[in-house]
């Protein structure tokens, strides 16, 4: 087993650009996860392990081979080369560097042939991104689809934010065409939420195979989306504003249809 004590080490250089570059993680198809949490599901989603960096001082190489086996890579580190790796102040002081998985639409299986999709367009900010992963999974919908990605998912602050949902989820990435034609191709009825030509929300049936999709406050879906869609639909606001938090927006969503399927599915 090795030990890296100096954060001039050229492999620490190397997990810091991974950690912080897009381009790096897509270059060698790595990314980092920290946490017991977070890497505890990633196993659960059978995604393979590079390497794991652990400081002694917080937990033991023993509950490491707990955590995983006896084979994967193991690397001891000092607390200076933790906290200029870590990116949270309390992650258990284990960090792996974790195989990346293929989110393209072509590996997306629906376990039953009424699924629940929702799709995120162009949605930008890390946190939003993590927060509708935590309602996909809190609702247990059959899978989540990125359209027109601002950002990978393996961003830090994306697996942050979504306390390790990005892990639980089926998910795919992909041009807002190509999911379009996939779901019509699946006769999957997409509700695209929008104010123009839009009924209420509760008043659709999400009882059969279903895509909810919704976009960023500030610009709300594209042309393509409003077109496509089965029928347009929005949360009737009662105050002075006319959006919401897309998170907030695809929750109410979301668990209207998980609320019909409970009583007539």
């Amino acid at each position: 087993m090795k030990e890296i004590t100096s954060i001039h080490n050229s492999f620490i250089k190397n997990l810091l650009k991974l950690q912080e570059k897009a381009r790096e993680r897509k270059k060698k198809g790595l990314f980092i996860i920290e946490g017991k949490r977070e890497i505890s599901l990633a196993i659960a989603a059978k995604y393979e392990f590079d390497v794991i960096l652990f400081l002694p001082e917080i937990i033991s190489e023993n509950e490491i081979l707990h955590i995983f086996n006896s084979n994967v890579n193991r690397i001891e580190i000092s607390k200076e080369v933790y906290q200029r790796l870590a990116y949270r102040s309390s992650t258990e002081g284990i960090i792996a560097v974790t195989k990346a998985k293929d989110f393209s639409l072509e590996k997306i299986q629906f376990k039953n042939d009424k699924p629940l999709i929702l799709v995120a367009e162009g949605v930008e900010k890390p946190g939003n991104i993590g927060a509708l992963l935590r309602t996909a999974d809190a609702a247990n919908i059959d899978a989540v689809f990125i359209a027109n990605p601002k950002s990978d998912l393996y961003n830090a602050n994306i697996i942050r934010s979504s306390v390790g949902c990005v892990f639980t989820n089926e998910i795919a990435v992909g041009t807002s065409k190509d999911i379009i034609t996939f779901l019509k191709e699946k006769n999957v009825n997409i509700y695209a939420a929008t104010l123009q030509n839009s009924n209420e929300y509760h008043k659709e049936n999400y009882t059969h195979a279903s895509a909810i999709v919704v976009g960023t406050e500030a610009t709300g879906l594209t042309d393509v989306w409003r077109e496509a869609a089965s029928q347009n639909i929005n949360i009737p606001m009662q105050g002075q504003i006319d959006s919401m938090n897309v998170s907030v927006s695809a929750a109410i969503i979301v668990f209207e249809a998980k609320r019909q399927r409970k009583f007539k599915l």
